[in-house]
């Protein structure tokens, strides 16, 4: 009996790696980790018209990118077919599988004259015990299953489940081109793989009781099964494209960390206590299947994007900014490859890090830090670049020219001599400068950003506001 923790992921590359699949892979990983077990990485690739590279290529891209490592793998269904066929033949040769020689129109057939009589639509067993063979018809193999009794197992999440074997028909273990069938594949890998525990999507239920006929046929002994609730959207329907992206590619790309989506699917249908936030540590050392929710769990993008917040604002600086520059070159903000002065982006960073939600944001926010010029909100600009503020600016500009060096402290001071000098309030003379430098009304502290942004840019931003103003005037 294999007494080690073997567990294992098996996605099909016939679309992206969603967040269900995510989250089945995410709970296989803690467990394994959990356990001091064994992780392995299997892709089901027998589908060829809807399996492809590109499918495949994303799947290991969004794990990598989670950073959910595998310890074997991966492997791939198409490469296994000879350990296929070599079981399916022992099942024939045991007399527990026999050759079917009926063709897909028969089967169509019969299934739908079964639906019109009320019945379900199930193979009829005519070739069970059939003696003759028909000449020029290549058979598929079927698995005898037992025509009465009960097939029961104990699921880790929902208890004891019981299938009445006269609802089970002799599926379909090899076609009769050769290439084997999902249920099927599936026990075979996991026999010979040594998988101790099976942890999937609760959809698969209704498959297990198949497959159990089918390790019981190969006198192999059953894993434990653990069937974890699905994911629905906030409308209570299954989660799907119309609630926004499922790909975890999708994720990436629209600026959320890792730790936050890993963080968000371990609490879809698992807890500890009331705790929200883990670090990965915490995850390993507290995961177990017994914590694991028989409930289907309630997508809610607004949680995931509070968690993404809460990481940007305390993930290391030097993380953050390594995760944030592939977003200011796909924003056009630099160059790809630009030089940066480091000193300069960890101030940016440092000092948007607080109000972004996700790298596009804190990537989009950060664009006025960069090059000469800004572009003004229309709204803003006619707000506040008015005449009656070009004063309040041309003095704000002698006052910065002269200061001795470009701290907070000396940009507040020369602020504080402009609305001394006018007899206004800050905001008077604050705002129109916000907008001249960032181009709109909302920033960091407007001592802050001038600081980051230097005296030879400021000083051309606050000319260019005094100019657009004159330029304006009289319109």
């Amino acid at each position: 009996m294999n007494t080690q923790v073997r567990v294992r992921f098996a996605p099909s590359p016939t679309g992206h790696l969603h967040i269900g699949g995510v989250r089945t892979a995410l709970f296989n990983w803690l467990f394994a980790r959990n356990q001091g077990g064994v992780f392995i990485l299997r892709i089901e690739d027998t589908d060829r018209s809807r399996s492809t590279e590109e499918f495949i290529a994303a799947i290991i891209e969004g794990l990598r990118w989670l950073e959910l490592d595998w310890d074997e793998g991966p492997y791939r269904q198409t490469e296994r077919l000879a350990l296929y066929q070599e079981h399916a033949h022992k099942l024939l040769e045991a007399g527990k599988a026999y050759y079917c020689y009926c063709s897909p129109e028969e089967l169509e057939q019969r299934r739908q004259e079964a639906i019109k009589r009320g019945e379900s639509p199930r193979y009829d067993r005519r070739c069970r015990e059939r003696k003759d063979i028909p000449a020029g018809i290549t058979p598929a193999i079927r698995l005898k299953a037992p025509l009465e009794g009960e097939t029961t197992y104990h699921d880790l999440v929902y208890g004891p489940i019981t299938f009445a074997n006269a609802q089970l028909d002799d599926l379909i273990i090899l076609r009769s081109d050769g290439t084997p069938t999902y249920n099927f594949c599936v026990v075979v890998d996991d026999v010979t793989m040594r998988i101790s525990h099976v942890i999937r999507g609760d959809d698969h239920i209704n498959n297990t009781p198949r497959q159990i006929l089918i390790y019981q046929a190969l006198e192999y002994p059953l894993p434990q099964f653990a069937h974890v609730p699905i994911i629905l959207g906030p409308d209570k329907s299954r989660l799907s494209k119309r609630h926004g992206a499922t790909s975890i590619l999708a994720y990436r790309d629209m600026g959320y960390l890792p730790e936050a989506m890993i963080n968000y699917l371990v609490r879809l249908g698992w807890s500890h206590g009331d705790q929200e936030i883990f670090s990965r540590e915490e995850l390993i050392k507290y995961f177990s299947l017994e914590q694991i929710h028989k409930s289907a769990a309630i997508f809610n993008p607004e949680k995931l994007l509070w968690l993404n917040s809460h990481y940007i604002k305390t993930i290391d600086e030097s993380r953050l900014i390594a995760l944030v520059r592939p977003f200011l070159e796909r924003e056009g903000i630099v160059s790809p490859g630009q030089e940066i002065e480091e000193t300069f982006l960890r101030r940016v960073v440092a000092s948007l890090r607080e109000r972004a939600k996700t790298l596009v944001e804190l990537a989009q926010f950060s664009r006025f830090y960069f090059g000469q010029e800004v572009s003004y909100e229309e709204k803003a600009a006619r707000k506040f670049l008015r005449p009656e503020v070009k004063p309040l600016l041309q003095r704000l500009i002698t006052a910065l020219k002269a200061a001795p060096d470009f701290s907070e402290a000396s940009i507040e001071q020369a602020f504080q001599q402009v609305i001394t000098a006018e007899g206004v309030k800050l905001g008077k003379v604050a705002q129109p400068a916000r907008v001249a430098l960032t181009g709109g009304t909302v920033s960091p502290s407007i001592y802050e950003i001038i600081s980051i942004i230097g005296r030879e840019r400021v000083l051309h931003r606050l000319q260019k506001a005094i100019d657009y103003i004159e330029s304006t005037e009289n319109t």
